[in-house]
């Protein structure tokens, strides 16, 4: 509920602060005054219209069921919005847009107007119904529990289904690409490491006509091999590096021998053809072990296209069988909300005749399967469905139908009505203040009105006057309460016999 208001120079308004009540909250004054002003300022705050304002200071309790990940509440919510170059929304100081704030609300405040024609679309109508089952019927809480899971599964299969569909399409072609990419790499059968290898074949073969004119010319070395060695005996010195030395020559000539014979072997032609083709799968895929790793998972995704038919085989399966379940469950739920919807019609009888309107009937139509069942409702009142209401049959309905929805209810919220009461008679008047009044049991309500049957039901009074183009709101005591009840009867100059009316009407 909201405990307090502030506001600051709201158009014609310097400053608005009260503090307010559970219950029903009444806004009167003269036509002009600025009630609506007042009444939209204070719905700005929760993100509904534009916030004329330069500041609306809202204090509510905390919702039990309102909870958020993103923002730190207290017990009692403070709710800001500010207009400078542009309007800043808040919440217990920290910053929201007014698309999440009215997201955050929209469960727990309501504005309904009597311009307004909506809460009578089948998933409203469910809900009510609904409501009061899951509230009262352990069973259907169950069955209803059961069937919304099963169908949020079975709407993550039917995606799946799809998408297997779309990729069925372009399967071929997916495996015979995959295929080639898989033979393209394998045919060359790259090998780790091969690509180095190949480049030092490749640096020898370049080189190996040198080496071998060198190693031919550098061989007359050992031709003065025996001189050396007599020159070390005669000077009476160790010969041994010396002799080592010719040894390690004599070695790795004959390496270069033997390497010079197995290239001669070696097709340069061959070499770097597989050069070519080990670059090919570098450049293209980075290295070989990119490449090994590439093959890896292309045969992977071969085994995956291969198995669609057989997923998809199992999928369509699946969904033939739930599908049946899903309907079974459907229409469990149907029957258990007809059996309902006929409870609901003997109280709304009795509310509708108060409000001098026909009974209402619920009339169910079957629907494809959805996340609420199989179920279409609508309403019917001698004929006449929801769209052919006039503005104030269609209000007078929905407050029957809010009534009769509070069964086991404790808190439902805010509630705002804008001349929810307008353009009516005398006893319909009487009976849509005793609808509301039935309401503000579990609503917190603020209900724009120029009629006298509202305005004594309040909890709270509020008068909404103009001095010198300046709007003021008051609370008023008894005094002021049968002072704006007479007005409302008897005009600005009410007579003696409006005073006495307002005091009947209060109990005074």
């Amino acid at each position: 509920m909201i405990n307090r208001v502030y506001i600051k120079k709201l158009i014609s308004f310097n400053k608005i602060e009260l503090e307010l009540e559970k219950g029903l909250v009444v806004i009167s004054g003269p036509s002009g005054a600025g009630k609506s002003l007042f009444m939209n300022s204070i719905l700005a705050t929760f993100g509904y219209g534009t916030a004329e304002a330069s500041l609306c200071e809202v204090l509510i309790d905390r919702p039990k069921s309102l909870k958020s990940e993103n923002f730190e509440l207290e017990e009692e919510i403070t709710l800001k919005s500010i207009k400078r170059e542009k309007v800043r929304y808040s919440i217990d100081g920290q910053n929201i847009s007014k698309k999440v704030l009215k997201e955050m609300f929209s469960p727990y405040v309501q504005f309904l107007s009597v311009r307004d024609k909506s809460g009578f679309e089948s998933k409203d109508l469910l809900k009510l119904i609904d409501n009061e089952l899951l509230a009262n019927d352990k069973r259907f809480k169950k069955l209803f529990k059961e069937y919304s899971k099963r169908y949020s599964n079975y709407k993550v299969k039917l995606e799946e289904l799809k998408k297997i569909k779309e990729k069925e399409a372009k399967l071929a072609e997916l495996i015979e690409f995959t295929e080639f990419e898989i033979e393209k790499i394998e045919s060359i059968e790259p090998k780790v490491g091969e690509d180095e290898e190949l480049l030092k074949v490749k640096q020898q073969l370049s080189r190996i006509d040198k080496i071998n004119d060198a190693v031919e010319l550098a061989n007359g070395i050992f031709d003065f091999e025996e001189a050396v060695t007599e020159v070390y005996r005669l000077l009476d010195k160790d010969n041994t590096a010396f002799l080592e030395m010719m040894n390690q020559l004599r070695a790795d000539f004959e390496e270069i021998e033997t390497l010079s014979e197995e290239l001669a072997e070696v097709n340069i032609e061959e070499v770097l053809d597989r050069l070519e083709k080990i670059s090919y799968l570098k450049n293209r895929y980075g290295s070989i072990e990119e490449a090994l790793e590439y093959v890896a998972l292309k045969r992977k995704e071969l085994q995956g296209y291969q198995n669609i038919e057989q997923d998809k085989s199992m999928l369509e399966s699946f969904l033939e069988m739930e599908l049946m379940e899903l309907s079974t469950l459907a229409g469990q739920i149907s029957f258990a909300r007809k059996a309902k919807a006929k409870e609901l019609e003997r109280p709304l009888k009795e509310y509708l005749a108060e409000l001098k309107l026909p009974e209402l009937k619920f009339l169910f139509t079957t629907d494809r399967l959805n996340l609420n069942g199989q179920d279409m409702v609508e309403v019917n009142l001698n004929g006449s469905t929801a769209s052919t209401l006039s503005g104030g049959e269609f209000n007078r309905v929905r407050l029957a139908l809010m009534v009769v929805a509070l069964s086991g209810v404790k808190e439902r919220g805010v509630l705002i009505l804008d001349e929810i009461d307008a353009n009516v008679s005398g006893d319909e008047s009487i009976a849509i203040a005793n609808m509301i009044a039935k309401l503000s049991s579990v609503y917190q309500i603020f209900a724009i009105s120029h009629q006298p049957h509202l305005a004594s039901k309040a909890t709270q009074h509020l008068l909404v006057s103009k001095v010198k183009d300046k709007s003021l709101v008051t609370l008023l005591d008894k005094k002021g309460r049968v002072a704006e009840i007479a007005r409302i009867v008897g005009g600005e100059k009410p007579n003696e016999e409006a005073r006495l009316f307002a005091e009947k009407l209060l109990h005074i």
